[in-house]
């Protein structure tokens, strides 16, 4: 949504010179610029359709080729705006996407069952149950069966299921589907990015280690490296014949190296 909200809203004049570059020159570039001004009105649409059960990212994605389509047809010379032109496009692509995939609804395939099932949700009075004169009300409004409307009504209700834990009078947390469908374990993207930075740094590490002299490199790895990094800053200054202060020098020293070289990689 940040990444959308950059991309700036043209202006008509804007708007009839990209679509005209497009149209005559076929140029890339001007229906990319055509296309991401109005990627918010997607979203805007989109969000329209959030109570069918269906992501919204999916929403978004079938909306974008809507968008596409329209920029391809939009003929800028008919005076119309391009907002207004894409709309239709952008609706029909969604309203098409969840019917293939909605899986309580793929029985919807005329148009006036489609009809009634985009439109049954705004035409019901309330929350409750459809009364038998809503229903007629309804069917006839939409040109299909009251038994259809009921039906459908089903459906639309009975797809729905909350997934957020309900408190019950007692202040006891009841069982919800929240509560085992959670997946904790890391996304194949993310497990991949941890251990590509694991080998970059483990890489980095040892190339940052070469870069040392030898007695720098042995402070180190006896001091924070090894697998028993206990010795001290005396212990290293009997082992060097030097003082525990020039110990202690020569590895704060080495540590910024390393930091830096680590930086760098």
């Amino acid at each position: 949504m940040r990444a959308i909200k950059a991309f700036p809203l043209l202006s008509a004049e804007e708007e009839y010179d990209y679509a005209t570059r497009l149209k005559n020159d076929n140029d890339i570039e001007a229906a990319q610029m055509l296309i991401v001004s109005h990627l918010r009105l997607v979203v805007s649409i989109a969000r329209g359709y959030m109570g069918y059960g269906i992501a919204q990212s999916d929403l978004i994605q079938e909306g974008n080729i809507g968008l596409m389509k329209a920029v391809k047809r939009f003929d800028p010379d008919r005076g119309v705006r391009l907002v207004s032109f894409a709309m239709h496009w952008i609706k029909a692509e969604i309203n098409e996407f969840i019917v293939r995939n909605w899986r309580l609804v793929k029985t919807a395939t005329t148009k006036a069952q489609r009809k009634l099932f985009f439109n049954l949700r705004s035409m019901k009075q309330g929350q409750d149950t459809l009364h038998p004169d809503e229903v007629n009300r309804i069917a006839r409004e939409l040109n299909v069966k009251p038994e259809e409307v009921k039906e459908m009504e089903y459906r639309l209700n009975g797809h729905e299921i909350s997934l957020d834990s309900n408190t019950d009078d007692d202040g006891d947390e009841s069982f919800s589907p929240i509560a085992y469908l959670e997946d904790e374990s890391l996304e194949p993207s993310e497990f991949l990015e941890i251990q590509q930075n694991e080998a970059l740094q483990s890489t980095g590490l040892s190339k940052a280690l070469a870069s040392l002299d030898e007695r720098s490199r042995r402070i180190l790895e006896a001091r924070w490296l090894s697998e028993n990094s206990n010795l001290t800053l005396h212990d290293l200054a009997a082992e060097f014949n030097v003082s525990a202060e020039r110990i202690r020098q020569i590895e704060q020293k080495a540590m910024q190296k390393i930091k830096s070289h680590m930086l760098a990689v």
